[in-house]
């Protein structure tokens, strides 16, 4: 593949994802309950990676020809977002309280804060992951940047553009977090409206793409 190619798909690719949506709304969320955003930025990633693997091995394919397939995966991933949206709305906590990804407040330390570092990851990546915009964002664009003749395999070349991608959404989704954290730290008042607005985008989100399955 051309590093043109790779550059172009990259410019693409950045612009999309500074347009804000389901995974802006999570990274905020994370950075505003304290704590390191790792995790959670690491579980979209992760559902990235996943949505790359899906693609180069041509399941998403036969996925967004299957409309009842479709739907189910619309629906759950839909129906997760305006679960994590509501949860958010109810306890939007302050900077620097220990919460979990949807906002309930840790107790304990040790093995709860493992626990919770994990339920981050594994939401990160059902966000990402099960968000069927983004499988048919990857159908949509990735071929558009691969060809028979640039040498690589079909497989490698979707995957190598797909991982672009994955890498530029952990270093926006990151300073997405990271600035959230560190410029409402000192507001908590601020930062509860940012995180009931967060929730309220989850849930917004998540009613759109069931209506739009549902129309379709």
């Amino acid at each position: 593949m051309a590093i043109s190619t790779i550059t172009a798909f990259w410019a693409v690719s950045v612009l999309l994802i500074l347009v804000p949506g389901a995974d802006w709304a999570y990274a905020i969320t994370a950075g505003l309950r304290g704590g390191s955003v790792v995790p959670a930025v690491s579980g979209l990633v992760l559902g990235y990676v996943a949505l790359t693997a899906v693609v180069a091995g041509g399941v998403a394919a036969a996925v967004a020809s299957s409309p009842g397939v479709l739907t189910a995966l619309t629906m759950t991933g839909a129906a997760y977002l305006i679960w994590l949206g509501a949860s958010a709305l109810a306890r939007p906590g302050t900077p620097g309280e220990a919460t979990d990804a949807s906002g309930v407040s840790e107790v304990s330390q040790g093995a709860t804060g493992g626990a919770s570092r994990a339920a981050g990851i594994l939401k990160g990546a059902a966000i990402s992951g099960l968000n069927p915009k983004a499988l048919l964002l990857f159908l949509a664009i990735l071929p558009q940047f691969t060809t028979p003749t640039a040498g690589w395999p079909l497989a490698a070349q979707l995957g190598a553009l797909g991982m672009v991608h994955t890498l530029s959404c952990a270093v926006v989704y990151l300073g997405v977090g990271v600035l959230a954290r560190t410029v409402l730290s000192t507001r908590p008042a601020a930062a509860r409206a940012v995180t009931r607005a967060s929730g309220a985008a989850m849930i917004l989100i998540g009613a759109f793409l069931m209506a739009e399955r549902l129309a379709a």
